[in-house]
């Protein structure tokens, strides 16, 4: 039988996503600079609910000290204008104490906490030194799983010491996306959610074995329909992430910003997307000494490269032209794929949630998903998963104190509204 949800949870969870973003800008100037007032901020416009990397791994798994963890950005003019990753300077914090000071702040807020890791896709190249990505990949890849459950099991145990700090959390992922980043390393590749089911099952039991009372789940990057059957039988949790890409898409596959295996068409990019003054895609890194970084993340460098050098107006205006040949398909790929996460949940016996989704990763400056747009998926998806009765969902990935969306606090509160009936 799944692990059911704290009975002191709210009925509906209504989502803000922290991700990394809480510990990697938390120095001063920086949206996380004061949790109490992002607590507070993020109550005032209806959420009740933050989705973290607790970092798990490095602060019960890699037995390395992290009394002084050093974070700062890539490097240079690196990434500073990519979402995620504009980190203004260089901090240095006190790991566990950074997560007890969280978690001291959502209850006094009143706020719950999904528990979850991006470090096996881009925590570490945040750390200015490479220990965190040398432990993390220093683990087989069959083990990798269960190591991050016995680091996950320990930091319950952690929070519970202080305070019974562990009645904040509302669940726990073993790992973000397991699908797209090195929890897949080894697998054929053939069908990653198929592949990875067993390794999954396996690291799902080892956290039931420590905390058979505390749902425990992984979640998937977009609703894999065709491989839902790789989903392990034992997750309490129905986790997925719909973003639905359509027009994003095709300038992705324009651009071969994801498929290095094609020639970049450079002089393209320099009409249609990028600032005059541009450099070269092969010229554009972070300061040699940085450089081991990019090991660390699943963002390629041509991504990097675009979004650091759009032009946001350019971009968006590319997307705008194109929106109408993909606005039906895309809003079809939405209700479709929300309706088979629901399916799926519904035949599995578990709660549903959406934890990031909607149309996709866009440029720091760019504005497509906060435009009228953006802002009619998020309303349409909010209202869809209320629909199909999610326990918990969210007004869009960017709606969150490290983005522009933040300012948008009306729509925010009507759609957490609408959720929550």
């Amino acid at each position: 039988m799944p692990t059911p949800l704290p009975g002191h949870l709210p009925d509906k969870l209504t989502i803000s996503l922290w991700d990394f973003t809480w510990y990697t800008r938390s120095g001063p100037g920086e949206p996380f600079a004061d949790l109490d007032l992002a607590f507070a901020e993020a109550v005032d416009r209806g959420y009740n609910t933050v989705r973290i990397c607790a970092m798990p791994f490095l602060l019960f798994g890699s037995g390395l000290d992290t009394t002084r963890l050093r974070l700062g950005p890539l490097g240079g003019a690196y990434g500073q204008r990519v979402r995620w990753y504009d980190v203004a300077g260089n901090t240095e914090i006190d790991g566990r104490a950074r997560l007890l000071a969280l978690f001291e702040a959502a209850r006094r807020h009143d706020c719950f906490v999904i528990l979850s890791s991006w470090e096996y896709q881009q925590s570490p190249s945040f750390c200015r030194d490479r220990d965190w990505f040398d432990a993390l990949t220093a683990v087989a890849p069959e083990r990798r799983p269960e190591a991050l459950a016995e680091a996950l099991a320990d930091l319950v145990d952690f929070l519970a010491a202080h305070g019974g700090l562990h009645d904040r959390i509302a669940f726990t992922e073993l790992h973000n996306e397991v699908q797209a980043g090195h929890l897949a390393d080894g697998l054929p590749g053939e069908d990653p959610v198929v592949e990875l089911g067993p390794r999954l099952a396996r690291g799902v039991a080892r956290f039931k074995e420590r905390h058979p009372d505390l749902p425990v789940t992984v979640n998937y990057a977009g609703v894999p329909v065709g491989s839902l059957r790789g989903i392990p039988a034992g997750v309490d949790v129905a986790v997925f992430h719909p973003y639905v890409y359509g027009v994003l898409d095709e300038l992705i596959g324009t651009f071969a910003l994801r498929d290095e295996e094609r020639l970049f068409p450079q002089e393209e990019a320099r009409r249609a997307l990028l600032r005059p003054g541009a450099p070269d895609l092969a010229d554009w890194a972070p300061p040699e000494a940085e450089r081991r970084r990019l090991a660390a993340t699943i963002v390629g460098p041509r991504e990097v490269y675009v979004h650091d050098w759009c032009d946001p107006a350019k971009w968006d205006a590319w997307l705008y032209a194109r929106y109408g040949a993909h606005r039906v398909a895309m809003e079809q790929r939405l209700h479709e794929w929300i309706a088979a996460a629901a399916d799926w949940a519904l035949g599995a016996g578990v709660p549903l949630v959406f934890g990031e989704g909607w149309i996709g990763y866009t440029p720091r400056f760019g504005t497509f998903e906060e435009g009228p747009v953006g802002a009619e998926f998020c309303r349409r998806a909010v209202a869809e998963s209320a629909r199909v009765g999610a326990r918990g969902t969210l007004v869009c990935s960017n709606a969150a104190p490290h983005h522009a969306m933040w300012g948008d606090v009306a729509l925010q509160r009507e759609c957490n509204a609408l959720f929550r009936g």
